[in-house]
């Protein structure tokens, strides 16, 4: 697979892309990515990239032209044409399931947008998909082209040492993840749950899948909205609730 970023900060993107989990797997070669700087690109004498946008809003707006031109440059040096993804606050949210879909693809481009965006017409022109990581407004597209990478690379074959690493994560299933524990067995009085203790692999699969429903029905409820939940799921669920509104004592 594939990345190429278009971006006015290349040594940012850079210097998380040689770190922990995705810096290993792109050693590794089981992706690429190149970071160009769209400065590079523009025909300006001064390296701007900018202008004052057609309206009365104040700041600057990114132009087209060194844009598409940066675009062209990685179709040509590639021979292909990538699938495009502008990082924006319009754009759908970024799901777990949008990050399945996105690791099946062999080559993608990324655009970050700076300042207060870019201008309609390069949008129109070479933008597939526009993506935001939230619904809130940040300086510039690179943080969240970061987290696109690495929530997609995760999931390529290799990087992490075996599927059930993102499988049994939060909103792989479309549930939250179980709460998980590790060493000592009790600390300041509170126990590891005994079935996880018992090597009942059985067991411990219930145990996992009754907690993910609690966790997501306590945290995130509005998951189950399209959740398909069975009888016995909701069962789980308004037990858990009625032992959780117990009052103590």
């Amino acid at each position: 697979m594939r990345f190429d970023i278009a971006t006015l900060f290349p040594e940012m993107m850079e210097n998380y892309l040689t770190q922990s989990v995705v810096g290993r797997a792109r050693a590794r070669e089981l992706f690429t990515c190149e970071c160009h700087n769209i400065r590079d690109y523009t025909l300006d004498k001064h390296r701007r990239v900018d202008d004052t946008p057609y309206s009365e809003r104040q700041g600057m707006l990114m132009q087209c032209e060194p844009i598409y031109r940066c675009w062209q440059a990685v179709c040509n040096m590639t021979r292909s044409q990538p699938y495009v993804i502008y990082m924006s606050p319009q754009g759908k949210t970024l799901t777990q399931k949008k990050c399945i879909e996105l690791s099946k693809r062999e080559h993608i481009f990324i655009l970050c947008g700076h300042y207060e965006g870019i201008d309609a017409r390069i949008t129109d022109k070479i933008v597939d998909e526009e993506i935001s990581i939230g619904d809130y407004v940040l300086t510039g597209g690179e943080l969240p082209a970061l987290v696109l990478i690495d929530s997609v690379v995760r999931m390529l074959e290799g990087v992490l040492s075996d599927p059930d690493c993102y499988e049994d994560e939060s909103h792989y299933s479309g549930l939250l993840e179980y709460p998980q524990y590790t060493r000592p067995e009790i600390w300041q009085g509170e126990q590891v749950p005994p079935v996880l203790l018992s090597g009942h692999r059985a067991n411990i699969l219930k145990w996992r899948r009754e907690q993910a429903l609690i966790q997501t029905a306590r945290k995130r409820p509005d998951l189950l909205e399209s959740y398909p939940l069975s009888d016995e799921d909701l069962s789980i669920i308004t037990k858990a609730a009625d032992d959780f509104n117990k009052p103590e004592g």
